[in-house]
Parts: structure tokens; sequence; C-alpha cells
């Protein structure tokens, strides 16, 4: 695939780090701690690839791909390697980390009553909002420990 992030995934109930950390890299990662009877189905028929650590509930989707590891650094490389998604790290923070939603690049002065003020003072890069929730994103020393480990993972 050429395309980063092709795929959009619906991530199963014990993969809730793992649609965490596809998000951190700009794919589209659908993820709830709980599905309704049929919500999976509807969000398969859709045209997304579930991800789930159940064989049985795999066998009952496509498509669908059986995650074997418990590591997301792992469970990334399963799915790297059949090709779901590649990396361009220029799409990476582009989601919202809690609603899946891509982010809204806003001028800084916009932010300003949404913002902690020294966060106001200190930043000089774009802040982006989530059009769903509300939350407000800015590079900090969260941002920077996400791409150091994605980094520490050998992932490409």
């Amino acid at each position: 695939m050429t395309d980063h992030c092709k795929t959009r995934f619906v991530a199963d109930v014990m993969l809730g780090n793992l649609a965490k950390w596809l998000r951190v890299m700009g794919c589209d990662a659908h993820y709830q701690p709980f599905y309704k009877e049929g919500v999976i189905d509807c969000l398969v028929h859709e045209g997304r690839l579930l991800l789930s650590k159940n064989r049985r509930v795999v066998e009952m989707y496509n498509p669908s791909l059986f995650i074997a590891s418990e590591k997301v650094q792992t469970q990334l490389h399963e799915i790297l390697k059949k090709g779901y998604f590649s990396f361009d790290k220029s799409q990476w923070f582009t989601r919202c980390l809690v609603c899946n939603i891509q982010l809204k690049t806003i001028p800084l002065q916009e932010a300003k009553t949404r913002i902690p003020e020294y966060i106001y003072y200190q930043n000089n890069a774009e802040i982006h909002v989530c059009t769903s929730c509300g939350r407000y994103f800015w590079p900090g020393s969260h941002k920077t420990r996400m791409i150091n480990q994605i980094l520490d993972w050998k992932l490409f």
C-alpha cells in the first residue's frame, strides 16, 4: 500500500491501547471499551478492518486480523507486516487520541482562552483542536515521550 494508513480500523475491547497508538500515528482507529450487539458488524460493513485478540471473533468477520501479541510494539509490527499502514511522520498527532476525529489546526490567538497561559506564552507551534470533544493539543513533553517511544520500538 502506498497511502499512509489507507485502512480504517476497528479495535475490539481488548485492544484499546493499540487503537490509541494507531491514532497517534494518524490512523483512523475506532475503539470503544464496550460494543453493543451489532455495532462491530456495522463498522466492519462500512469497510473497517477488525483487529481482535479473539480467534473466534476474527473468524466471524471479514476483513479481520488476529492480533497475537500482548505488547503494543509487537501488535504494531503484526499490522505493519500485513501492509495495512506505512509510516508517515507528517500524519503523526493529527487525530484526537480520545475521539479518533481528525484534528483542526487553529491559530494560537484563537486558543488563548482555552489552553494554559504558560502554553500560550511558550508555544510557537500550531495548536490543534478536536471538533468533537473540544480537547486542545499542542507540542510538549507528552508528545516528545510518545515520539521517543515510537522510535524506541524500531517500527521502521
